[in-house]
């Protein structure tokens, strides 16, 4: 068999009872989290030009539109997964080279589900295997050194998921992992320099071409067998030679992925951890401070801190702004937090933290790298102008894969960022619904997503979305 055939043979051969009950409560909780990230974007500008998009394409209706309405699989799989990319607050997963976010498999998954009117122990098998392929992928072949985005391992994810959630059979889910593989090798200019919208929309368009690979599949079409190993393939063109003993693989990958505690790019956890815990020691005062250093790790350092991914000290927009570490600390240390509220257009804007940026500086630690990602060591020193320093060090917190959340954790932040939408009574049915999925049908779910309205009308007065109908 060539390399493809065996990981459809493993993706096939899954089964819900495979989870251990440790996997299965992480995969609850990030199925929680990334409903949760989702709908406290449906109002951001980006999403609603794409549910205007999704609506007027329409299709054939067979999936949920998160927000309401209906479309085919591929579509209902990009506008979904754009909802709960676009704030970048979904889980991630640390690899030596790469950094990746599996929920973003979640949206494709779901719509595909549904349109195969699968229950609930399906879903969660199908999104378990997605997490499997995106994490063992990037342990053994990360992309990013040689200038391709973290959605390249993705592509076989998302399709592997799909077609496990359409109970594809093994020569078609090679099929669909192939084609999906072959024809979505982005590149990493994605997330250097200025920063577009296509930052949040990278993954929603492997999740849409995922979607569509699956179900060509299904259909009869086929797609290059020798997609790793082949002449030309994935392995000598990008990755280098790897192995995978897909038959000796689990479903537990999910257990060492992150979920994250602040609104902000997975590297800069811990240092804004570190600053929000300056905030409150005695003798602080934003307005005294003349500098601040942050010590880091190379990875953060590179990718969000002005090394090889470029300047991030002129920040005008939101993609610009949650890829900043100068911007995040700066936010960090004059609001005492860093949520959706710390990216309004205004909230950057504002002189007080464009002129504090100005004076974060970001260093990378070699005895700190050593540290990644067993750990995400970081240490931020606050000088204010009477000379004295206030410091803080952190390596983990509560979400990191050493402590992991629990469901009451992810249940608090579901609440913070849903309830403008939902009210009470819908935000609890959801919640409910997630933790006994497994006894559900993924229609279910998807009936409640579709009653959350567009915008915030809890906000405006209008409470009825919090009310039973």
């Amino acid at each position: 068999m060539t390399e493809v055939q065996k990981l459809a043979r493993f993706v096939t051969g899954t089964r819900f009872g495979d989870l251990s009950d440790a996997a299965l409560a992480q995969l609850r909780i990030r199925v929680l989290d990334t409903i949760g990230v989702a709908i406290a974007a449906l109002d951001a500008e980006p999403t609603m030009a794409i549910r205007g998009l999704t609506e007027h394409l329409g299709g054939n209706g067979e999936a949920t539109l998160i927000g309401g309405g209906r479309s085919a699989p591929d579509r209902a799989a990009f506008h979904n997964t754009a909802l709960s990319r676009y704030l970048d607050f979904m889980d991630s997963y640390l690899a030596a080279g790469e950094t990746n976010h599996p929920s973003d498999n979640l949206g494709a998954i779901l719509a595909a589900a549904e349109s195969a009117w699968a229950d609930g122990r399906t879903f969660l098998t199908a999104l378990a295997c997605a997490y499997q392929v995106h994490t063992r992928l990037s342990d053994v072949a990360p992309v990013r050194g040689h200038g391709f985005d973290h959605t390249v391992q993705g592509a076989y994810a998302v399709a592997a998921g799909v077609a496990r959630a359409l109970g594809l059979t093994p020569e078609q889910t090679a099929n669909a992992i192939a084609i999906a593989g072959t024809a979505n090798n982005a590149l990493r200019v994605t997330r250097t320099g200025e920063l577009s919208h296509w930052k949040g929309l990278a993954y929603p368009q492997v999740a849409k071409e995922g979607t569509f690979a699956a179900l060509l599949a299904r259909a009869g079409i086929t797609g290059p067998a020798q997609v790793f190993e082949g002449n030309k393939g994935f392995k000598q063109t990008i990755a280098g030679d790897f192995d995978i003993d897909w038959a000796a693989e689990d479903l537990e990958s999910v257990r060492r992925t992150i979920v994250k505690k602040h609104n902000a790019e997975i590297h800069s956890q811990s240092a804004l951890d570190a600053a929000i815990r300056i905030t409150g020691r005695p003798g602080f005062d934003p307005a005294a401070i003349r500098e601040v250093a942050v010590t880091t790790f190379q990875v953060a350092y590179d990718i969000i801190g002005g090394g090889e991914e470029g300047d991030k000290r002129r920040i005008h927009t939101k993609e610009e702004a949650d890829h900043s570490l100068p911007y995040m600390v700066a936010v960090a240390l004059l609001d005492g937090e860093v949520q959706p509220d710390q990216y309004a257009p205004a909230r950057i804007r504002r002189d007080d933290v464009q002129q504090l940026l100005q004076r974060v500086t970001v260093r990378p630690d070699p005895d700190y790298s050593a540290r990644f990602p067993a750990e995400m060591p970081s240490r931020v020193d606050v000088t204010l102008r009477d000379g004295s320093v206030l410091s803080a060090e952190t390596a983990a917190y509560r979400g990191f894969h050493t402590n992991p959340l629990e469901w009451g954790d992810a249940v608090a932040k579901f609440g913070r960022l849903v309830t403008p939408f939902t009210g009470a009574w819908l935000r609890d049915r959801i919640v409910d619904t997630l933790a006994t999925l497994e006894q559900r049908r993924v229609g279910e779910l998807g009936a409640l997503l579709a009653r959350v309205p567009g915008t915030r009308p809890a906000e405006s007065g209008n409470a009825a979305a919090g009310e039973r109908p």
